[in-house]
C-alpha cells in the first residue's frame, strides 16, 4: 500500500484500472459458473425426458414447458409441424432443422455472452501494467537527473513502485486467461449438448412423419 501511495498519478491510475479488471474477472467467473451449471442441468434433464418420449407431442408434454433451449426447441418444432399441416411433408424436416439451428445458435450466443471481457483482460492487462512500469521508470530517471545522484537508495523506491504495476498486470491477466480457457471448453460442451437435444427433437419429427405414412392399423399399433 505504501508503494501504491508513493507512486505517480499515472501509475496509480494504471494500478486501479488493473485492480478493477481483476474484480471484473472474478465477477464473470462467479456469474458464468452459476449460469453454465444451471443451463447444463436443465438441458441434461430435458434431454433425458425427450429421449424417453414416444412422440414429439409426448416430449412436449414432458419437457416442452421447461425453461431453456430444450423447451424452446420443442415448442418451435411443434409450431412448425402445425403450420405445415396443409403442406407436403417433404420439406418439413428441413424447416424444423432450420428453426432448431437458430435456437441452438441463439442459446450458444447467450451462454457465451460476457466471456469476451476475459479474453480482453488476459491479452491487454500485461501491456497496461508494462505501460505503468515504463512510465514509473521514466519518472524515476527524471528524478535522478534532477537530484543529480545515482544512489540506489534514492532511485530504488521509484523503480520498485513502477515494477509493481507489471506485477498487478500479471495478477489480473493470468486468472483471466485460465478462466477464459475453462469457459471455452465448458461452452463447447454445452453446444454439444444443444446439438444432442436438437438431433433428438428432429428424430421425433422424423418418426412422427413416418408414422403418418403408415396404414391406420399399423399406426395405432406403433403408438
Amino acid at each position: 500500500m505504501g508503494m501504491f501511495l508513493a507512486a505517480s498519478p499515472v501509475v496509480k491510475a494504471v494500478m486501479i484500472g488493473l485492480a478493477l479488471a481483476s474484480v471484473a474477472t472474478w465477477t464473470v467467473w462467479l456469474a458464468k459458473s452459476w449460469e453454465l451449471r444451471v443451463a447444463r442441468r436443465r438441458l441434461r434433464a430435458a434431454f433425458a425426458l425427450i429421449e424417453q418420449s414416444r412422440s414429439l407431442s409426448h416430449a412436449a408434454e414432458s419437457a416442452g414447458f421447461a425453461k431453456g433451449a430444450a423447451g424452446d426447441m420443442l415448442r418451435a418444432a411443434l409450431l412448425e409441424v402445425r403450420q405445415s399441416a396443409d403442406l407436403p411433408g417433404d420439406g418439413l424436416k428441413e424447416r424444423v432443422a432450420s428453426r432448431l439451428d437458430r435456437i441452438e445458435a441463439g442459446a450458444a450466443r447467450r451462454i457465451a455472452a460476457g466471456t469476451g471481457i476475459l479474453a480482453s483482460i488476459g491479452s491487454t492487462a500485461p501491456f497496461v501494467g508494462l505501460f505503468g512500469t515504463v512510465w514509473g521508470i521514466m519518472t524515476s530517471f527524471i528524478g535522478i537527473s534532477q537530484a543529480q545522484t545515482t544512489n540506489l537508495a534514492v532511485v530504488a523506491p521509484g523503480i520498485a513502485e513502477a515494477l509493481l504495476a507489471t506485477a498487478i498486470g500479471l495478477v489480473a491477466a493470468i486468472p483471466a486467461v485460465v478462466i477464459y480457457n475453462i469457459f471455452s471448453r465448458a461452452i463447447t460442451g454445452y453446444r454439444g449438448m444443444l446439438g444432442d437435444v436438437s438431433a433428438s427433437v428432429q428424430r421425433h419429427v422424423s418418426r412422427d412423419f413416418d408414422r403418418q405414412a403408415l396404414p391406420r392399423d399399423r399406426r395405432a399399433a406403433a403408438e
